[in-house]
């Protein structure tokens, strides 16, 4: 709402200049009335009253910020205004207004699609369940289910709220909830957590908390209390209004003082216009955002470019972030010197070449085709595993208990599937995450563009955490974490290693995406509710374009410093000059004009390529 007012005051002073234009030179307008040396013709009453209220509504602006603990050069934008209604110079007032409702038009182009966070998330959430009441089903509004509401859960749906199931036992996949990468087998008796997916196998539910009260929706409660408490941030162009507007003020004061005449404050004030100061931060921005563009990255706002250029700490998801949310086979232990390795691993692919489990697929996906052998009388026993006939071989794969009853101590830490052969204990096939390849140098490159922590936040296991934490170069691993302590965990970075920059995919990843400084997304997949959550999206599935959105951002920020102080010194020069009295107040606008174009031409050098040390290349 804010954007759009913006651009209407915009287009409302253009058809002020239009209408006055007409009414001057079309319609030969003259005074209706004077006051003292002052005419009022008609061209000018309408650019005046456009003038008033566009400074009433500028210092509305400048009073809240004042409020909010922010000063923005602003202030000398109306006192340039009201200065050229003073003296009567209608002309060199409309272009002030011009450029001041144009440069705000700009920076709400380059803030790009903001506040779609949520939409996603609500998206996916779960709004009918199949309620089992005297043993038929009945499709039910979730929010309408009642705590002791029986629920029947069918292969492949998403729980609709939290419970206990009550019937049946089945695999659920909480990748998008706590970052886990197996699917996690669940009996009679365990939680079920709204928002994971069941498997293969229909179970009943008994509902144990209400919809509103459901973890799936805690988290877009997490989101939404994220997004009503943003971070503190102080714009580039602020932080040069104060010392800027003193000095503009102390000149023209001084040229009034000397001259004794108030014109001459005037003639400052409009050469003093903030405009190209304005300007110089969002042509940048958006130059810059293009760029990211180019590279395949969407960036939604130009403060995310400002927070992204001078961040300190980078964290990261693990699965489907660091990881390509895929296994891979770690190890092939054998226990029966009868079997080698391969022929280990072959016997279990077979057997599990008709499973649509994740485990089994990756196993399948991960043996030599040339070693998968036709398998014969397959029995599947539901959350335990599956045996079948292999080469006249009787193998057994899944569950230790299942496979070898009595080697219950065998202490495996690893994601693992068990192997016997005809009755005999076999060994262990061990599956790890597959490390994205370009995520070690990725979190190397991060260290040589100015990152001083790098973590990793999953709601993985300890010992899985940090072996991938290992390989990717990382050595501050906080495992096992829920949203919301992935959110504390945000929270407690200090603020000598801020701003902070999240990477990550799951729906759990929302929450923090949207706490933190920067949360940037990888949304090769489609759009979800991280990629919705995020400030950025990266839209390849390559992680190492998290190096070229911090290379990009320090680029453009350099680009826009040396754009803004450009600007300030060329107007304190013109501002000297007009100190003199030899440059009028219509011809003063003009040459902020002339110094705007000299702006954008320097803010549009952002989308030249940033350097090999920005992209983390080279050396430090």
């Amino acid at each position: 709402m804010k954007n759009l007012k913006r651009q209407w005051k915009f287009i409302v002073v253009l058809i002020a200049g239009a209408v006055g234009l007409i009414s001057q030179f079309a319609l030969h307008s003259k005074s209706l009335f004077s006051i003292g040396n002052l005419q009022f013709p008609v061209h000018a009453i309408i650019i005046d009253i456009i003038g008033i209220l566009m400074a009433i509504s500028l210092l509305l602006e400048i009073f809240h910020d004042w409020k909010t603990g922010r000063y923005g050069v602003d202030i000398l934008a109306v006192i340039a205004v009201v200065s050229t209604i003073l003296i009567g110079d209608v002309w060199a007032e409309w272009m002030i207004l011009v450029m001041m409702t144009g440069g705000e038009t700009l920076e709400d182009y380059a803030t790009g699609q903001a506040n779609k966070e949520l939409r996603a998330l609500l998206d996916k959430t779960p709004r009918i369940a199949n309620k089992l009441v005297d043993g038929k089903i009945t499709e039910v509004k979730v929010d309408d289910l009642q705590v002791g509401d029986t629920v029947l859960i069918k292969p492949g749906q998403q729980v609709p709220v939290d419970g206990q199931i009550v019937k049946g036992t089945s695999s659920f996949d909480q990748s998008s909830l706590t970052g886990e990468s197996v699917p996690v087998t669940k009996n009679p008796g365990d939680e079920l957590m709204s928002g994971s997916v069941n498997g293969d196998v229909a179970v009943e539910m008994k509902v144990t908390k209400a919809a509103k009260d459901s973890e799936y929706q805690s988290i877009v409660a997490l989101v939404k209390s994220s997004q009503a408490q943003p971070a503190k941030f102080v714009k580039m162009a602020d932080r040069y209004a104060i010392p800027f507007t003193v000095i503009s003020l102390i000149i023209g004061g001084v040229a009034w003082a000397v001259s004794g005449d108030a014109t001459r404050f005037a003639e400052v004030m409009v050469v003093a216009s903030p405009c190209p100061l304005l300007i110089a931060a969002p042509v940048a921005l958006v130059s810059g955002m293009s760029s990211m563009s180019a590279h395949h990255i969407i960036v939604k706002s130009g403060p995310t470019l400002e927070k992204l250029a001078r961040a300190k700490t980078s964290a990261f998801d693990k699965t489907g972030t660091l990881t390509e949310n895929q296994l891979i086979v770690d190890q092939v232990v054998t226990d029966d010197k009868s079997f080698d390795q391969k022929e280990l691993q072959s016997l279990a692919a077979s057997v599990e070449q008709q499973s649509s489990h994740v485990i089994a697929s990756s196993l399948v996906k991960a043996t030599d085709k040339d070693l998968i052998h036709p398998v014969t009388n397959l029995k599947e026993t539901t959350a335990q595993g599956v045996e079948g006939d292999v080469d006249g071989k009787h193998v057994k794969v899944g569950k230790l208990s299942f496979v070898a009853p009595g080697h219950e101590k065998l202490n495996v830490t690893s994601t693992a599937v068990y192997v016997s052969v005809d009755g005999k204990f076999a060994g262990y096939i061990t599956l790890k995450d597959k490390m994205r390849p370009e995520s070690p140098k990725t979190i190397e490159r991060l260290r040589r563009q100015g990152a001083e922590d790098i973590m990793m936040l999953t709601g993985d296991h300890k010992q899985v955490a940090e072996k991938v934490a290992k390989e990717a170069g990382i050595t501050d691993v906080r495992s096992e974490l829920l949203p919301s302590q992935k959110i504390q965990a945000i929270k407690d970075v200090p603020k000598h290693l801020r701003p902070v920059v999240i990477t990550g995919d799951g729906v759990n990843d929302a929450p923090s995406l949207t706490a933190a400084d920067v949360g940037i997304a990888m949304g090769a997949k489609g759009a979800t509710a991280a990629s919705e959550s995020a400030d950025a999206v990266i839209m390849v599935n390559d992680i190492s374009k998290v190096n070229d959105a911090v290379a990009i951002s320090k680029h453009t920020m350099k680009v826009a410093n040396i754009d803004v102080l450009t600007a300030i010194g060329v107007v304190i020069i013109i501002e000297l000059i007009a100190f003199t009295g030899v440059i009028p107040a219509f011809w003063g606008a003009i040459l902020q004009e002339v110094v705007d174009m000299i702006t954008i031409s320097l803010g549009l050098l952002a989308k030249t390529k940033p350097s090999d040390k920005q992209f983390g290349l080279e050396e430090k």
